[in-house]
């Protein structure tokens, strides 16, 4: 496809402003508008629950580029805006006021929204969600020394919420619905291992537990449970998921499924239409199906590959996903998809320690590598993944064997295939 003819990206999150960035700089020279309901210049997200929270400085956000790249770049930032309609007849789209956009090229970047909880009570004042800056800076300041916070939701959010909380000196109470933490995304040696160190960092973690209703204490919330007696609370946050934002895809006839169908290069059916981060069904060829990702990963590679296909590169996007969570002192990180293994195998520090492993195998390939405090290897283990390799579950739990030389056995391996 020509580099030329107007771009229109609809969300200015993360995928919205690296797909301008990346337009721009693979020598896009027509116009490009940027659309979003948010007044904030494109940032990424994983500071809010963590870093940003505890302070709500400016300097602890990772801004895609500063407020005015945009205008110096000759990017049209429609901040505060909203999409209310695609016309692929007309190409246009139609916003919540002023005037229809016109272009020759659409992305969109539409992300995700926080599930909302539906119990009796949740629309009480004190029970919020996070998702973007005005989220995290009204929360921090409900995080005083000594305040009650619950947690509803022991995701990767939740929990980060509760570390971050926790360092600010708050009395934590997690509630989830599941028997673990984070049991959608870690295996069950993982949630375990996190439950038990929330717990010993003073964190009231409750699983297995469900809430049923919100009741206001004179000006407090009251969250009542199935399991135990009520508990009185300053701030209640709520992290049990995302929804994909497919609702203008879908009313302007694009495939949605669990977000918004694309193939390999990002398209939709409508070869003029593409989409990019958490709002994607994408096809991975590495994974063979279509996933939807969420993850700063995500939203950053797969924008960039958008703008590049539009450019004219003509490049599958298929990447093995990558996921991270900081806790306290513990950094989290995921390679692959854990869930489809059929044999997992440990691998400790040498001479003890903190840091951990584990090699999740299908049908005696490498699916996926979970690591605490084990950048490195995971990294390793990644690219691994990538070219198919299958080193033994002997190798893979032997710390005497390091992730970089079975790397490099792969790497040979599939060089003198």
């Amino acid at each position: 496809m020509s580099s030329q003819g107007a771009v229109v990206i609809v969300g200015s999150g993360q995928a919205g402003g690296r797909a301008a960035e990346a337009l721009r700089q693979g020598g896009h020279t027509d116009r490009i508008t940027l659309i979003g309901d948010e007044r904030h210049a494109p940032y990424e997200r994983p500071a809010l629950s963590k870093e940003f929270l505890n302070s709500a400085a400016a300097d602890k956000l990772a801004w895609v580029r500063p407020a005015t790249w945009y205008a110096d770049s000759g990017v049209t930032a429609l901040h505060g805006r909203k999409a209310v309609a695609i016309d692929q007849e007309r190409s246009v789209v139609e916003l919540d006021q002023g005037s229809p956009v016109e272009f020759h090229t659409l992305i969109l970047t539409t992300g995700a929204r926080p599930r909302q909880l539906t119990v009796e009570g949740a629309d009480h004042p004190l029970v919020s969600y996070l998702r973007t800056i005005d989220d995290s800076q009204q929360l921090q300041q409900r995080l005083s020394p000594g305040a009650s916070v619950v947690v509803i939701g022991a995701g990767f959010i939740g929990m980060e919420v509760a570390a971050t909380a926790v360092s600010r000196g708050c009395r934590v109470t997690v509630l989830e619905l599941a028997g673990l933490p984070m049991a959608r995304a870690t295996p069950a040696q993982i949630g375990a291992f996190y439950a038990d160190f929330h717990r010993r960092k003073g964190v009231d973690l409750r699983v297995s537990t469900a809430v049923e209703r919100i009741t206001d204490e004179h000006g407090r919330a009251l969250v009542h449970t199935t399991g135990g007696d009520p508990i009185l609370a300053d701030a209640v946050v709520v992290g049990i998921g995302v929804v994909p934002n497919i609702e203008l895809a879908h009313t302007a006839g694009l495939e949605t499924d669990n977000g918004i169908v694309v193939d390999e290069y990002g398209r939709t059916r409508n070869p003029r239409i593409y989409a990019a981060g958490d709002v994607t069904s994408h096809f991975n060829s590495l994974l063979g199906r279509h996933i939807r990702l969420e993850s700063w990963q995500n939203a950053q590679n797969q924008a960039i590959a958008v703008a590049r296909n539009i450019l004219g590169a003509a490049l599958p996007y298929a990447e093995v996903p990558w996921f991270w969570s900081d806790q306290y002192e513990l950094n989290l990180q995921i390679a692959g998809l854990p869930h489809v293994a059929d044999q997992i195998v440990r691998r400790d520090a040498p001479g003890g320690g903190a840091a951990v492993l584990y090699f999740h195998l299908r049908e005696r390939r490498l699916a996926a590598v979970v690591g605490i405090n084990s950048a490195r290897d995971v990294r390793f283990g990644k690219e691994i993944i990538a070219m198919g390799g299958s080193p033994s579950a002997t190798e893979l739990a032997d710390p005497a064997v390091t992730l970089a030389s079975l790397y490099a056995a792969v790497k040979r391996s599939a060089q003198a295939a």
